[in-house]
């Protein structure tokens, strides 16, 4: 599939437009500075990776398109990309179809296994059992659910609605808007928020939504302290442009933060701020693809050839040691071992880790054997942090 003066081809789908432009542009530079950092030591036996970069701009249905156009024009048999499930379920069939390899790299609602992804984003046992345990004992049993209107708020909503059950809370109200929406929609939500005074507002808004809906919840006089707004999505990139004033107080469960204390860390935000002249937009998920880029190269050296059916069998069970921590490859159901993080914004605009788990977390998809009443046995407050 390719020549050695070609190097190995790797295809690369992230959107550089539209509404998830923000997240998806940290995940294509995770990518890329992985790319780097390998081609710089020698490529993967003496050859480099070769980037194939299409933009899908957002755009659903341009990302299963242009998935099939890398696989039988560029002559790709590797893909890095997505961010929302929407997006991955576009691309999924196009690579089972045609025996690729697909690097998700976005934390996503679980209930899924394809032998054709690698999935390196946190699921529901990973991030929203966890981060429900913690709104519950801080801040009270009401929750009130605003999501974007796609396949992942709808999903993780009703995941987070079962753990909450399960740990005597109560959704007091769910709303959903458009992916592309604008204030007044989301001011009229928070209207009902204010007349059923939930203590916990947990969103599931992505991209310039999430944005709105803190800039909003500020405008309309809500006190984060009281009542934070909760989730899995907010990430560094979106916390840059709402600012300190916006973001102060509020919460996100993620594998990774910028705050993350150690020599891998500082040594990956030190090279992504070299390349990029900052690293204020690195995210969990910009973390996670370039993880991915790591992991791959590891197996690539194993394998010696761009075979899907090999490449995965060295993929499953490795480890690498990323910015966040050891993660592992569950060789059960290709996703990942993750570190598990809850932290609020503070006064500076950036992430405080109030806590973590101990290890990994193994990933259970399905959510077989959620544990609810474990995680405080699981949590520990950092060892330092920022």
């Amino acid at each position: 599939m390719t020549t050695e003066e070609d190097g190995w081809k790797v295809g690369v789908l992230f959107a550089h437009e539209g509404v998830t432009r923000l997240i998806e542009r940290s995940q294509y530079r995770g990518v890329l500075l992985a790319i780097n950092e390998i081609n710089e030591a020698g490529g993967v036996l003496g050859r480099k990776l070769k980037p194939v970069i299409h933009d899908p701009r957002s755009i659903t249905s341009e990302y299963g398109r242009l998935a099939q156009k890398l696989i039988l024009e560029d002559r790709v048999n590797v893909i890095f990309g997505c961010y929302t499930s929407s997006a991955r379920k576009e691309v999924l069939p196009i690579v089972e179809r045609h025996n690729a390899l697909f690097f998700y790299s976005t934390l996503y609602e679980g209930f899924e296994y394809s032998p054709n992804v690698l999935y390196g984003g946190a699921i529901p046992n990973q991030n929203s059992v966890p981060l429900a345990r913690y709104l519950l004992n801080n801040y009270g049993p009401r929750f009130y659910f605003i999501g974007s209107d796609y396949i992942y708020p709808r999903e993780s909503n009703r995941v987070m609605r079962n753990i909450l059950r399960e740990g005597g809370g109560e959704v007091v109200g769910e709303r959903y808007l458009p992916l592309v929406t604008d204030a007044s929609a989301i001011a009229n939500v928070l209207e009902d928020v204010r007349e059923i005074q939930p203590d916990v507002i947990f969103s599931t808004m992505v991209g310039q939504g999430s944005i709105d809906l803190h800039r909003c919840f500020a405008e309309a006089g809500f006190d984060s302290k009281t009542m934070p707004i909760g989730s899995l999505t907010t990430n560094e990139a979106e916390i840059a442009v709402m600012g300190p004033e916006v973001s102060a107080g509020h919460i996100v469960s993620a594998p990774y933060f910028q705050s993350v204390e150690s020599a891998a860390n500082r040594g990956f935000l030190d090279r992504y701020e070299k390349i990029y002249g900052s690293y204020q937009d690195v995210t969990s998920c910009a973390e996670a693809a370039y993880t991915q880029v790591h992991l791959f190269a590891q197996a690539l050296q194993t394998t010696q050839k761009l075979s899907t059916d090999m490449l995965r069998e060295a993929i499953l069970g490795s480890v690498y040691d990323a910015p966040q921590g050891l993660v592992r490859i569950d060789p059960d159901n290709g996703h990942a071992y993750l570190q598990s993080r809850i932290a609020m914004v503070n006064e500076k605009g950036h992430f405080r880790i109030k806590c973590e788990s101990i290890r990994p977390i193994k990933p259970d998809p399905y959510l077989v054997h959620p544990q609810f009443n474990d995680w405080s046995l699981k949590m520990r407050e950092p060892r330092t942090s920022s």
